[in-house]
This record gives C-alpha cells, structure tokens and sequence, in this order.
C-alpha cells in the first residue's frame, strides 16, 4: 500500500504525517479519509485552489493536470512547478511527499 508523507503544516499537521493511501483515490480524499483536515472550498470539483498541494516527491507518478486545473493554479499562493489540486491528483502505487502550503486562496469566495 503506498503512503502519503506530509511534511509539517503549523495548523493541519504540525508535526507531519505518514498516512497509508488508497490507490485510485484523490490525494486529498486521501487526506481526508485519514483526519487531515485541507482545505477543499468546491468540495473537490475542481473549482478552486484551496486543496494545492506541492508534491517534493512522486510527481511524475500522478495522472496529468488538465487544462481547469492548470489555469487555477496559475492562482494558487505559493506556486511551484510541482505544484497540484490535490481533488485532482490520483495516488497510485508508488509513495507521495507532500508538502500543504501555509496559504490559500478561496478562489469560490475571493474570485
């Protein structure tokens, strides 16, 4: 079973987290399914940018970003090139390290 590893976010997950992840699943229903509370304002339709992730490992093991989720990122805080919509992004098998930038913007409320 892969893993999820998130590296240490003040108020989601201060001290980090290495959660087992369902293949198959979004990272973020992922996270969910495991108590980390991210952000997720569309309820991961795709519609916002509350839920970007950055991925510091196993970015090439995601399923590709589509046209939406490339034009909403271009409007995330802290964009990085490795930078994802975790509603969007489908674990596999192989291990993830992720990291859960310290802002967001809620592009449903702010647009």
């Amino acid at each position: 079973m892969p893993k999820i590893i998130i590296l240490p976010h003040v108020e989601i997950c201060p001290h980090g987290e290495v959660i087992d992840a369902k293949p198959g699943l979004s990272i973020c229903e992922n996270l969910l399914q495991n108590h980390i509370e991210i952000e997720h304002a569309c309820d991961q339709v795709c519609a916002c940018t509350t839920c970007h992730v950055i991925v510091r490992e196993g970015f090439d093991t995601l399923n590709q970003a589509d046209d939406l989720e490339e034009d909403l990122l271009d409007k995330a805080w802290g964009l990085e090139p490795k930078s994802r919509l975790s509603c969007q992004a489908i674990v596999d098998q192989n291990d993830l390290t992720i990291e859960i930038p310290r802002y967001t913007i809620n592009m449903a409320k702010e647009g």
